[in-house]
């Protein structure tokens, strides 16, 4: 809305990581140029932000995930875990993903999961992603923690690769967290790596460029979930531990 550096015009769009404000004032090497064109403003805080390169580099570095791999996507009706799931879908993968509750499954068998599983269900966590792929596991891409992480060490095959992007089920947890499965990680020689997409910045182009490519052509769908008005951040921040959300959760700012 008002500039005075020669690096940008008034009415250009850019990003920043100054958080949730009216009004952001910043240097203008601290403002990230978006491209021009029709892309919604929302793509920019899911499929060409953040979200993306998560999904992007954690399943492709990270995870090194390939075509023909088994992968198991925790929370796969989440911002992250639904781009994870429909990417590795375009890369020919086999694509197994929980969610909470009949609604969540359904998404994720929308963007082409080949087996879901609600979490929520009776029955051990272990058994049920056994069902669900009785092959083992190439890669986990993890955004639970706790059951889940446990669960996909019993069900991994040899060298399977573990991307350890969050572990929501457990952050407000006060109780010990216990791993029956620990010591598949020296008997299968697992690869587990937490990362987070900072670490990929500098790639940040490269990211952008293929998923702009996916959703160019309609092969990327994204859900969102938004607030209205900067006064319910704290609703949608609270909104993403308790599964309130189903896709990227946003606020909408008010006029």
């Amino acid at each position: 809305v008002e500039t005075r550096s020669d690096r940008f015009k008034v009415g250009d769009r850019v990003s920043h990581f100054l958080g949730w404000r009216d009004v952001a004032t910043l240097k203008a090497e601290d403002a990230l140029a978006l491209p021009d064109g029709n892309l919604k403003d929302e793509y920019f805080l899911d499929v060409l932000g953040t979200i993306g390169m998560t999904a992007y580099f954690g399943l492709f570095d990270v995870a090194k995930a390939k075509p023909g791999d088994v992968v198991f996507v925790s929370a796969a009706a989440g911002a992250v875990g639904s781009l994870v799931v429909q990417i590795a879908k375009l890369r020919g993968m086999t694509v197994v993903g929980s969610a909470g509750g009949k609604e969540k499954c359904d998404f994720v068998r929308s963007l082409g999961a080949d087996n879901v599983i609600d979490y929520k269900s009776s029955g051990t966590f272990e058994d049920k992603l056994r069902q669900a792929a009785p092959g083992g596991l190439d890669v986990y891409f993890d955004n639970v923690g706790g059951e889940q992480l446990d669960a996909a060490m019993g069900v991994a095959k040899r060298n399977a690769r573990f991307a350890i992007c969050g572990m929501i089920g457990m952050y407000n947890s006060d109780d010990p967290i216990g791993f029956s499965n620990l010591f598949n990680v020296i008997s299968k020689r697992l690869q587990i790596r937490g990362f987070i997409n900072n670490d990929f910045m500098s790639r940040r182009g490269e990211c952008m460029a293929q998923m702009g490519y996916w959703v160019s052509r309609g092969l990327i769908e994204s859900r969102y979930t938004t607030f209205d008005g900067l006064e319910n951040g704290p609703k949608a921040f609270f909104s993403l531990f308790s599964g309130g959300n189903t896709g990227k959760a946003l606020v909408r700012l008010d006029a």
